[in-house]
């Protein structure tokens, strides 16, 4: 603008002085959008620092006003929006200007990704700011003016170099979302108890030994995160937050769990790799919306039978702990899905019956629950056909044309006589359509694809293809919509298509781990039914380790926010 009053002066040399310091390269095409939109993306254009001109976009005449005597409609420089949104993400910003303040009508400020080591006190006059990102960045600490905020209701300040917070954290009332994960904070001031608008609050990767009890009038809070910090117990009162639905309390030094009387809408308790060796149903008889327990990596020696009040549950994960027996009653959990119990030293449970899966274990509970009660009309547990002669196996298919044959049998189980008739035969299509199956048995190292025909498998709600040879997701999953679990771990799948995968509503599990997935496209983030995501195992560079130790809701947030604007 300066070059431009010059020109206008009539300064021989104008021009040549704009050449001698060009300054960071912004696109012009880029400023006009902006005046138009509100809206401008920086983001990954190597700045350094960011242009006079940008924080100057509300104020300065434009350069083409000074060279166009006639304007079109939709070049009325003087009608322009005042900037709105700005991001400035992925760059290399050490800091940022106080000329901040010049764009007061900001609502989303994004800065994540530089090196910022501070923050301007000039944010405080942005009261019209909604969310701000400050994210992976090398913040120490944040102003105290940033708590003048009034309408700030996002506020993403994880992975940066925090070890305190402001007293004042409390004036930020409108606050919805708070994220201070991967910073070094031992404590949370207890002004924190006035965000009574927080949604979701994430602590992990921190230094705390303890929670304020305050927390617990955070009343509209629903996802708190307390991951991988030093908490030895929770205070009691957390479990009086009426609104909570999501509760990650992974790698801590917990020894027991609290009891939850008022948590009536908690969906999710994450609590593996921690030190506890009792769970008792004063832990569980109030849980009755609880759909996932995750309790992998403790050292828990028992299941109390009332884990049978759990009817909502869909994931139960109690590997690697000391249990030794399971109650029966878990077989009457009718909305289990999925039962992790590896690294158990179990005694009355057969390791083959393990291997069969969560459906085929749930059986075998119920049928001992019958065994005992010794009930006249307890009917008998289904079980496959044995006969070689009724299972009617073809092998000259298996062996000339590598296809695996069972279908119009209205069957409701594979019997193990199909699939040992394989043995060493390369198995590469099998048909198992028109009949009765709500999940498949799995079976190592032989499926490589599944037929077309699976389609019509409109009732298959779980499908279990751990442990084989497919190299791709196989397509016909994505047109069998009752699926609510699939389990594809230890196979070579190289790519997902997550836009088939959006269609599918009622998928809750997909297990991909030990895959050759590169890389995880975002839009998966969007699959909003997705309650337990598993990708560990994957030759992927992200999300990083530290993203996916922080559990599905965790990663879907992170895959969500790099999908490109």
């Amino acid at each position: 603008m300066a070059a431009a009053r010059r020109a206008r002066a009539g300064d021989p040399r104008a021009g040549f002085r704009q050449a001698e310091d060009p300054g960071p390269a912004v696109p012009q095409g880029l400023i006009r959008a902006a005046r138009k939109s509100g809206q401008l993306n920086l983001a990954g254009r190597n700045l350094s620092e960011v242009p006079q001109h940008v924080w100057r976009i509300n104020l300065d005449t434009p350069e083409e006003a000074h060279q166009n005597l006639s304007f079109g409609a939709a070049d009325r420089w003087w009608e322009q929006t005042d900037l709105t949104k700005l991001i400035l993400a992925s760059n290399k910003l050490q800091c940022l200007s106080e000329d901040v303040r010049l764009l007061p009508a900001l609502t989303v400020l994004d800065v994540h990704d530089n090196q910022l080591t501070s923050l301007p006190s000039a944010l405080g006059q942005l009261e019209n700011l909604q969310k701000l990102d400050v994210s992976h960045n090398k913040l120490k600490s944040i102003p105290e003016e940033l708590m003048q905020l009034p309408h700030l209701k996002s506020l993403l300040l994880h992975h940066n170099e925090l070890s305190h917070l402001p007293d004042g954290f409390g004036q930020l009332v409108n606050l919805e979302e708070l994220d201070l994960s991967n910073n070094h904070l031992t404590d949370i001031p207890a002004s924190c108890a006035l965000l009574i608008n927080l949604v979701r609050l994430n602590l992990a990767c921190n230094q705390l030994r303890n929670l304020p009890a305050e927390i617990s009038a955070m009343k509209s809070l629903k996802q708190l995160d307390c991951s991988k910090n030093y908490l030895e117990a929770v205070p009691s009162k957390l479990a009086t937050m009426a609104s909570l639905e999501q509760l990650y309390l992974r790698k801590n030094k917990l020894h027991s769990l609290p009891e939850f009387p008022s948590c009536k809408l908690l969906k999710e308790l994450h609590a593996g790799e921690n030190q506890i060796e009792i769970l008792n149903a004063e832990n569980l008889k109030h849980l009755n919306s609880l759909s996932v327990l995750e309790l992998r990596d403790n050292k828990i020696k028992s299941v109390p039978d009332e884990i049978a009040l759990l009817q909502k549950l869909e994931r139960l994960d109690l590997a690697n702990n000391d249990i030794s027996r399971l109650p029966y009653t878990l077989g009457n959990l009718p909305q289990l899905k999925f039962l992790a119990l590896e690294g158990n030293p179990l005694r009355a449970i057969r390791r083959d019956l393990l291997q069969k899966g969560t459906q085929e274990l749930l059986k075998y509970l119920r049928s001992k629950i019958q065994d005992d009660v010794s009930s006249p009309n307890a009917e008998p547990p289904v079980t496959a056909m044995t006969l070689p002669s009724e299972s009617r196996i073809n092998l000259h298919a298996i062996t000339s044309l590598k296809l695996l044959e069972y279908s119009e049998k209205q069957a409701a189980v594979i019997p193990d006589e199909v699939f040992d008739a394989v043995r060493s035969h390369p198995v590469t299509t099998v048909n198992f359509s028109k009949n009765q199956l709500d999940g498949i048995p799995a079976r190592n190292n032989f499926l490589t694809s599944l037929p077309e025909e699976m389609e019509a498998l409109t009732r298959l709600q779980i499908i279990n293809l751990s442990f084989n040879r497919f190299k791709a997701f196989p397509s016909v999953l994505y047109r069998i919509s009752a699926l609510e679990t699939i389990l594809l771990s230890n196979n070579q799948v190289g790519a997902i298509d997550p836009l088939q995968l959006q269609k599918m509503d009622k998928l809750g599990t997909l297990d991909l781990q030990n895959n050759d997935l590169l890389q995880v496209p975002p839009e998966l983030g969007n699959c909003e039914t997705l309650r337990t995501l598993l990708l560990e195992g994957n030759p992927f560079r992200t999300p990083r380790a530290a993203v996916l130790a922080k559990g599905t809701a965790a990663v879907l947030e992170y895959l969500r926010s790099r999908i490109p604007a």
